[in-house]
């Protein structure tokens, strides 16, 4: 993985780095940092890379080959061309691009790749500028064109300004890959990008996709479709529309308890489709825990007693799910740090009355029997995630008592908070700016930090961060399983014909709302997000079942969604997390309480603007 950035100027003006933007790609980047300049008759590119080492051989970027071709990699293969062991993803890339001719050959070898990526790659022979980014978006890349310069520019993460006078920063859309052709942009003086859509299903849906693809550039620069009609080819397979001829499909059996629910789940009959979602999603987990640095130029390896890998960690289903999964991928004598991040509750009306009564009779006796029951109260930081967390980790430690699960708690508090949206965490969110943005960006950068405390022996608190340089995160499982609440309000009003709708809309929209962002936040660290759950085989078997088959929502909360989840949950021997209902990070982690305030998660959110 690494932070790239390009800029194609059409005027002979020199380029002037932004110092935050720099900062910001060199900590995405921390292992090796370089620059490559090209320039044309009317034109010239600036190509810098900032390589944080996740596999194979350090290989520094940009990679430039023989014959002048550029390429810029931020991804990770995770299939579809071979790789070995001791091999770089990117020398590999490099390797296949510059033996391409022709842009349908490029394009072949893109819709070829499974895994994350974000890339630029300049083609000599062409005189042609390439990028985009993966069929689900989980790379972060973002542009804007500065009409002043006539520039064109290219970033993994940018920086938030105050200054209205400046572009706007936007994130390339994830439904295409873009090609510039520099030798008719340099006789023209201005950007026209040629679009080369993903095929997501259908000659109309294409249509319509390539429509909005089209009105998304940023201002300054125009896009056509490529006069060719080449596309790229899906990576999945598209979702099964199947609606079942059952009766009264939305009369949801409110009635049923807990300790019903858990009886529900194990008289499951075991089915084939419990079975291969273990199958393909401990496949894909496998593949993002052991594709790790072959060897890391001037350093030692990671000790037994380090983690490589970490998983943000709530001890909800999703994450529960990955740990029980990682455990059997990871060796036995390595750790597996579980992050847990809280934010510090308010203290109570209750214990403030209760202190205002002291302060006022002060010079009073005091009860002692009164005095030990206010004193005993619980942790500021016993959020709900907490208490999911801890008892997540007693059900991991059943399963494999051997294996040394760091718990690693994070706690935060409204001062940090503040200081760190303020001097970094504006900048990653930065395209963009709602509330709920806010309350994500900043949850899931403290949690990827890893920076917080272990449990020792005798209860003993022990400053602790966390190694681990390949975090999991869960998210895709809710997208694919109807997990939100959104997804019950709209079976209980369309049935499952409204519900497939709705399910429809999420992957397509996924990288826009969420993995851009949680790309630069967690990248910010100089640590890798990986997103097991939106591994391309997994995505297609979930694709190929019917909705009713990943979820049954007459059921109630907790059972209902992600019940195909759940199923394979309790196959795999967990307890208690299999029947815990959905509950947002920002909830969860009290994010959302901590600064008081009536907001929609949709607002804009001021203390991103302001810092």
């Amino acid at each position: 993985m690494c932070g790239i950035f390009c800029l194609l100027s059409l005027s002979p003006s020199q380029f002037e780095w932004d110092k935050t933007v720099q900062e910001h790609l060199k900590r995405r980047g921390p292992n090796l940092s370089q620059d490559v300049t090209v320039r044309g008759p009317c034109y010239q590119c600036l190509f810098s890379a900032h390589v944080l080492h996740m596999r194979g051989l350090l290989t520094p970027q940009p990679v430039q080959d023989t014959t002048g071709n550029v390429l810029m990699w931020n991804g990770e293969i995770f299939g579809g061309l071979p790789v070995l062991p001791e091999e770089n993803d990117t020398a590999v890339v490099a390797h296949r691009l510059s033996s391409c001719s022709s842009p349908s050959e490029i394009l072949s070898v893109l819709s070829t790749i499974q895994g994350p990526w974000g890339f630029v790659y300049y083609q000599k022979a062409a005189d042609s500028l390439w990028f985009g980014r993966d069929f689900f978006g989980r790379r972060s890349l973002l542009w804007k064109f500065d009409a002043d310069a006539n520039a064109l520019t290219l970033t993994s993460v940018a920086a938030h300004s105050s200054g209205s006078d400046k572009p706007a920063w936007q994130e390339v859309p994830a439904a295409c890959v873009y090609r510039i052709d520099l030798k008719a942009v340099a006789e023209a003086g201005s950007v026209t990008l040629e679009v080369y859509p993903w095929v997501r299903g259908g000659n109309d849906l294409v249509t319509s996709c390539s429509e909005a693809i089209l009105e998304s550039v940023p201002s300054g620069c125009t896009a056509v479709m490529n006069q060719s009609g080449l596309v790229l080819t899906s990576p999945v397979c598209p979702l099964n529309q199947s609606i079942p001829k059952s009766l009264n499909e939305t009369e949801i059996n409110s009635h049923l308890c807990v300790q019903d629910l858990k009886e529900l789940l194990a008289n499951q009959e075991e089915t084939d489709e419990v079975n291969r979602l273990i199958d393909v999603l401990s496949e894909a987990v496998r593949r993002r825990v052991q594709l790790l640095p072959f060897r890391v130029q001037n350093s030692s390896p990671p000790t037994n007693d380090q983690a490589s890998v970490a998983i943000l960690f709530s001890g909800g289903i999703d994450s529960m799910i990955l740990a029980a999964l990682a455990d059997r991928h990871i060796p036995a004598h390595h750790p597996i740090d579980l992050l847990n991040v809280a934010f510090k509750l308010k203290e109570p009306k209750k214990q403030k009355e209760s202190a205002k009564t002291s302060r006022k009779h002060k010079n009073k006796p005091t009860d002692p029997k009164t005095h030990t029951s206010d004193s005993q109260t619980s942790s500021p930081f016993d959020v709900p995630d907490r208490i999911t967390g801890k008892a997540g980790l007693k059900e991991l430690h059943d399963l494999n008592p051997e294996r040394r699960w760091n718990f690693v708690e994070i706690n935060v508090t409204q001062e940090e908070l503040q200081k760190m949206r303020e001097e970094r965490i504006c900048h990653l969110v930065h395209p963009l700016d709602t509330v709920l943005d806010d309350s994500i960006g900043c949850a899931v950068w403290f949690a990827a930090r890893g920076t917080g405390f272990i449990m020792a022996r005798g209860d003993d608190q022990t400053p602790f961060t966390s190694s681990a340089k390949v975090i999991l995160t869960g998210i895709g499982a809710d997208e694919q399983l109807a997990g939100y609440s959104r997804h019950r309000v709209r079976f209980k009003m369309s049935g499952h014909e409204g519900l497939i709708q709705e399910l429809a809309m999420e992957l397509g929209r996924i990288s826009s709302r969420n993995l851009g962002r949680d790309d630069r936040v967690i990248a910010d660290h100089g640590k890798e997000a990986r997103f097991p759950y939106l591994d391309e085989d997994v995505v297609s078997f979930l694709n190929s079942l019917p909705v009713w088959e990943k979820a049954d929502l007459s059921l109630p909360r907790g059972v209902g969604e992600k019940l195909l989840l759940r199923l394979a949950a309790k196959q795999l021997g967990l307890g208690q997390s299999a029947v815990l209902p959905k509950r947002a990070m920002q909830f969860g982690s009290r994010i959302a309480k901590m600064e008081d305030k009536c907001e929609k998660a949709s607002d804009k959110c001021t203390r991103l603007l302001t810092g």
